[in-house]
């Protein structure tokens, strides 16, 4: 916000987590409700999170309706957040439970080789294989899938942040 003369302006901040791959989304979004980007405070790289911060001037404008419009603008960004990680969940479930089994096959194929016992190793040893073999696929499948049935979802989502970032220009510019 501009500052003409000696005028006092009072700022209110704001600090949020947010996902780098979401960084951009909401710096955008929340320049429609007032709010001026800082910068970031801290990034956390194990996490992959930064932290935002912005601020605004205390006296703007239809306050409690930005306000109300920036609700819905994070709770859109939160389930397009959570829908971009549910692609993954399923499939890594899948994977592990399967790489899990395999491995379980192949220590009974150990097993049964120091106890001289080579045809049911060989039997034992043939699913252990597979079993380490087959989750990259699976994973890719369920993954595929999964994408699939989320990414008209998520494009929903994203158009409904824009309405809403459109109605908090209009408020800021009226």
């Amino acid at each position: 916000m501009e500052n003409s003369g000696n005028s006092f302006v009072g700022f209110e901040y704001l600090e949020i987590p947010a996902r780098r791959s979401m960084e951009s989304m909401y710096v955008d979004g929340y320049h429609n409700f007032g709010w001026e980007f800082e910068g970031t405070a801290a990034r956390e790289e194990i996490s992959g999170t930064v932290r935002l911060k912005f601020k605004r001037d205390r006296r703007i404008r239809n306050k409690a309706e930005l306000t109300r419009l920036q609700r819905q603008f994070e709770a859109c960004a939160l389930e397009i957040d959570a829908l971009e990680r549910s692609r993954t969940t399923a499939a890594t479930i899948a994977a592990f439970t399967i790489g899990l089994a395999g491995t379980a096959f192949l220590g009974g194929a150990v097993f049964a080789y120091l106890h001289g016992l080579l045809p049911l190793m060989v039997i034992l040893a043939f699913p252990g294989f597979l079993g380490w073999v087959i989750p990259y696929f699976c994973y890719r499948k369920i993954q595929r899938r999964k994408a699939e049935q989320v990414t008209p979802i998520i494009e929903q989502k994203n158009d409904e942040i824009y309405a809403v970032c459109e109605q908090g220009c209009r408020l800021l510019s009226a």
